[in-house]
């Protein structure tokens, strides 16, 4: 068994990037299907209907992706503790299991992908 890592940073620190689910899933199976271990933790709100990936702490700064927000840190870091930190969430990929946070670079090719993917999907009804 491996031992858990905390996520994002050395000392656990990270920003959440929270998208609908239906994209996040998408951009989830994107990663997951890309070279390497490209994706690290990521939660989903069953209430809400959102994923949140774990990214580096700053990442908040410059996120501008549609559709998308990212948790504004004033560069502290949330800290996620190993079990889900909201009521009604769950761990869709545990820290431990996967990178400590996913690269926002790669975090925003995948949902732009997702995006295109669902509206096409989305028109060919």
């Amino acid at each position: 068994m491996s031992a858990r890592r905390p996520p994002g940073g050395a000392d656990g620190a990270c920003d959440l990037v929270t998208v609908p689910a239906r994209q996040g899933l998408e951009a989830v199976d994107i990663l997951r299907r890309g070279a390497g271990d490209a994706v690290g933790p990521v939660l989903h709100d069953d209430d809400r209907d959102l994923l949140g990936f774990l990214v580096p702490p700053g990442t908040a700064a410059g996120w501008d992706v549609p559709g998308s927000t990212c948790t504004e840190t004033d560069g502290r870091g949330l800290r996620m503790p190993a079990e889900p930190p909201v009521a009604g969430s769950d761990w869709l990929l545990p820290p431990g299991d996967t990178e400590p946070a996913t690269d926002p670079a790669v975090l925003r090719a995948a949902l732009d992908e997702a995006a295109r993917l669902l509206a096409a999907l989305d028109n060919c009804r």
